[in-house]
């Protein structure tokens, strides 16, 4: 299996199934003297882990162990290894389907491209593989903390309930969505979204939403036209996260309902160019212009659902399935520290590739 690296200078590679004894990452290029501890990597992890009464209620406490690339407090420069350990893991509820594709998951394709597959979970497709992608995307964000660069995100919209950031500093919205069940800055919205979530899980179904990521302090001029432009390699980067089936930057679709006049960010000189609006979401012509890059990422409704559907088994044989199991009914708040980290690494890369982050931090 390939296309299990990401990045280009700032690479992380991640390992590991559902239900396998771990999962974890690689990540090279990090400069050496980055002080990085366990407890670093830690808070972004206990920000995805499962549990709560809105989330699936597999326990698992997602305790990492740096293995490599350490030493003193300090980064070293070579590769950092990272591991955490499956500990609550029950296959059980997916031995008597494991015959079964389940509607909507990877099994069917899996089993077309390789001819087995690892059917405890979802192995290698599940959300738990995630897990690697935040712990790599931690330390890309302390990375990108040295440079006055943040990476805040949240839930913009659950099952048609949009909620409203107007008026809210950045601080002030990763405050609120971290107090929030559902990360939603919106008290209002919030209420709504909790009571879509749990009619659907009542149903034996789940809904899906918009999470939304806001990058601050990014410089002009990060960006490789044509072909590697940061919102294309951004879209990219959020694309690959499970469950993600939509991207759009700024004004996005929007876009199409507006005269040029009106997407247009106008520019004025005040010690600088500032711009009037920011309806390109921070990027023009595929390159940073140092505004707030804004991005959305469209959620499907979790795949795992008890409500009986109509599939196929691998012998070819129709049947149907209620899928039982630990599920979210929604995943929409669990995916954005996933889409913070993703961000983070696109952002730290790009900076490595204009040379504007050193090989050593000294």
């Amino acid at each position: 299996m390939t296309g299990n690296t990401f990045g280009k200078l700032f690479r992380l590679t991640t390992f590991g199934e559902s239900h396998g004894r771990a999962v974890g990452c690689i990540v090279d290029g990090c400069p050496a003297g980055l002080e990085l501890s366990e407890e670093d990597i830690q808070k972004e992890l206990d920000r995805r882990k499962p549990g709560g009464w809105l989330a699936s209620p597999r326990k698992e406490k997602d305790e990492v162990r740096i293995l490599s690339g350490v030493f003193e407090g300090k980064t070293l420069g070579t590769p950092i290894t990272m591991m955490v350990e499956n500990r609550d893991v029950d296959s059980r509820p997916y031995e008597e389907i494991k015959d079964i594709f389940r509607p909507g998951h990877a099994d069917y394709t899996y089993y077309a491209k390789y001819g087995i597959r690892d059917w405890r979970g979802g192995g290698r497709a599940s959300a738990r593989e995630t897990v690697a992608r935040v712990a790599g995307g931690a330390i890309a964000k302390k990375l990108l903390g040295m440079f006055g660069i943040k990476v805040v995100g949240y839930t913009k919209e659950v099952a048609g309930i949009e909620c409203d950031v107007s008026g809210l500093t950045l601080d002030e919205i990763a405050s609120r969505a971290e107090k929030s069940d559902v990360r939603c800055p919106d008290s209002e919205a919030e209420k709504q979204m909790v009571e879509r979530i749990v009619e659907a899980r009542k149903e034996g179904d789940s809904v899906g939403g918009v999470a939304e990521v806001i990058i601050s302090g990014v410089p002009p001029g990060l960006g490789e036209p044509v072909f590697w432009k940061l919102d294309a390699y951004l879209a990219f980067a959020f694309m690959g996260v499970p469950a993600v089936k939509g991207v759009e930057i700024g004004s996005g679709f929007r876009a199409v309902k507006m005269k040029g006049s009106e997407h247009n960010d106008r520019m004025r000189w005040e010690k600088g160019i500032k711009f009037l609006s920011n309806n390109a979401g921070g990027v023009l012509g595929g390159i940073s212009t140092g505004q707030d890059i804004i991005i959305r990422a469209a959620i499907k409704p979790t795949a795992s659902i008890a409500k009986v559907q109509k599939t196929v088994t691998l012998h070819g044989e129709n049947v149907d399935i209620s899928v039982r199991g630990r599920h979210d009914p929604c995943i929409v708040p669990r995916a954005v520290p996933v889409l913070e980290a993703m961000a983070a690494l696109v952002i730290a890369d790009c900076m490595m590739l204009q040379g504007l982050i050193p090989r050593f931090l000294g």
